[in-house]
């Protein structure tokens, strides 16, 4: 299924440049501007439909994880370690992806016409922030798709249920079958993710010409560039902490699985026995990865800085320091309950549009070579929850070493 979608996108992506030149080379300027407008309402079905899955996907993985975190970090220290090397490897992804986005600036220069988006001149002063994030209504919130509100009241529905503990029981078992079927839904949606690529790619190249391709080029070269320095950071991390490089033997397959399959949960059962294999106490490992595959998806985190400002570069919009630094702080709470399947990083970039009054369109010139990238960031995933594991076996190992020197 996996290789035949996969082969299916490729296709899409052939068929529309192949199109999307032909078109720019031969269509009168009356007849380009019909075709594009045709290609549209297929990328604007598209969208809707990412957009009609945010609110209770968002809700319902938050709310399944926060619930389940606070339980498990109540019953001992490895909760807190855990949850504080999640936060700093999410902080290292997310600024990195910012760093390198500036860096390489695929998006520059494409100078894409700004229709569909306000301007950013009006920045949100700290007080209408801190008070924009309480929801006056959720059910208004979920109608408007304000993410942020979303995760706070998120945030109290799921420490209410870890708090009530069984007497919550029958709800969290609810959250997490509405969970799973709002996955098994983006699922089916993203099923025409190949129609939409071939209509975004047909309708970029007719519109911009074979310069666009430069810029897939530059987008997709440097993200991952990025994405191996997080690698050497992450390996680095393990490989000061074990001494040896056996880590990155032992995740070699599942970590090609997932790069192939461009799916993090496809590899997790391949995960979680290799890491034993490798010496990892089962309590740990069992732990530490599940949190991980909701909480802990660096190559994701670092993908949705990277998509969000390329695709601000695309459209000419500056954002300030201050907020790219709001944008880290929103991707940092946003990508927390984010599915480890195929393109549920649009997700996260389509809900974070907005607060930044980027275009919608935008996220169609990522839908269009976000393959390629789901296989790299899906890969990355893979070797940060084996380097968290890694970190965490090592914090609890010298907290159980002390009181024995203590004691001796």
């Amino acid at each position: 299924m996996n290789r035949t979608f996969a082969l299916w996108l490729i296709a899409a992506m052939i068929g529309g440049i192949a199109v999307g030149l032909g078109c720019h080379e031969w269509l009168a300027p009356p007849q380009l501007a019909s075709l594009t407008g045709g290609l549209g309402l297929v990328t604007t079905i598209f969208l809707r439909l990412i957009k009609m899955i945010i609110a209770p996907l968002v809700f319902s993985t938050l709310v399944a994880g926060i619930a389940h975190m606070e339980g498990a970090a109540a019953i001992g220290r490895i909760g807190g370690k855990t949850i504080a090397w999640f936060v700093f490897a999410s902080l290292v992804s997310l600024t990195l992806g910012l760093v390198m986005v500036h860096l390489f600036q695929p998006g520059v220069g494409l100078a894409l016409p700004n229709g569909g988006a306000a301007e950013v001149s009006s920045t949100l002063s700290l007080t209408e922030f801190v008070s924009h994030l309480v929801p006056r209504s959720i059910v208004e919130a979920m109608a408007n798709n304000e993410i942020l509100q979303i995760v706070v009241f998120s945030c109290f529905v799921g420490t209410a249920i870890a708090a009530a503990k069984e007497r919550a029981a029958a709800v969290l078992a609810l959250v997490e079958q509405i969970a799973q079927i709002m996955l098994r839904i983006t699922g089916y949606v993203m099923l025409l993710a190949p129609f939409a690529v071939f209509a975004a790619l047909a309708s970029t190249v007719a519109t911009q010409g074979a310069g666009i391709l430069v810029t897939y080029a530059a987008f997709v070269g440097g993200f991952y560039v990025a994405l191996g320095l997080l690698w050497l950071f992450l390996l680095s991390v393990a490989l000061v902490i074990r001494r040896d490089n056996a880590l990155l033997g032992a995740v070699r397959s599942p970590m090609l699985l997932a790069f192939s399959t461009a799916s993090s949960e496809a590899a997790y059962p391949q995960l979680l026995e290799k890491l034993e294999a490798l010496g990892l106490p089962r309590r740990i490992v069992s732990f530490v990865l599940p949190l991980g595959y909701s909480f802990n998806l660096d190559g994701s985190m670092m993908y949705c800085t990277f998509a969000t400002l390329f695709i601000a570069q695309a459209y000419g919009i500056d954002l300030s320091i201050a907020q790219q630094v709001t944008l880290l702080l929103l991707l940092m709470v946003t990508s927390k309950g984010m599915a480890g399947v195929p393109r549920a990083s649009l997700v996260v970039i389509a809900a974070a549009l907005p607060y930044f009054h980027l275009p919608e369109a935008g996220l169609l010139l990522v839908l269009a070579v976000d393959h390629i990238l789901d296989m790299g960031r899906s890969a990355t995933n893979i070797v940060g929850n084996a380097v968290a594991c890694v970190v965490v076996q090592a914090w609890e190992g010298r907290a159980r070493e002390t009181p024995k020197a203590l004691a001796g």
